[in-house]
């Protein structure tokens, strides 16, 4: 098979069922808490669970609520603190469903990746 052949026979991959996200492309939205100010970038969507950038602010805190399903958060940069540990870049927690978030809040400010079903 000469080059010209296998060029032809190059297929791309189907990209049914898959959401993807591309950074620089994706606007942000304000992100919901109860102090201060952080903002969103849902990256992907599959099954009802959402891939979302955060970015808050100084003295962010969120609201108190119960996960109905599980939640997934990695720390990009800065700080934060969760049902009172502080946790650092490179940091993540899964949170169970049923399990309630009662502390949440960065002093700092900080960068994060979370994965959560609505």
């Amino acid at each position: 098979m000469n080059s010209t052949n296998r060029e032809q026979q190059v297929v791309s991959p189907p990209l049914e069922g898959w959401s993807i996200g591309r950074h620089d492309t994706i606007d942000w939205a304000p992100w919901g808490g109860s102090t201060g100010k952080a903002r969103a970038k849902i990256l992907g969507i599959a099954d009802g669970y959402y891939l979302a950038l955060i970015e808050a602010e100084a003295g962010y805190s969120g609201d108190p609520h119960e996960h109905n399903y599980p939640e997934f958060l990695y720390v990009i940069d800065g700080s934060l603190r969760n049902q009172g540990v502080e946790m650092v870049k490179g940091d993540a927690y899964a949170a169970a469903a049923g399990s309630v978030h009662t502390d949440f809040a960065t002093e700092e400010g900080a960068s994060y990746a979370l994965i959560f079903k609505l």
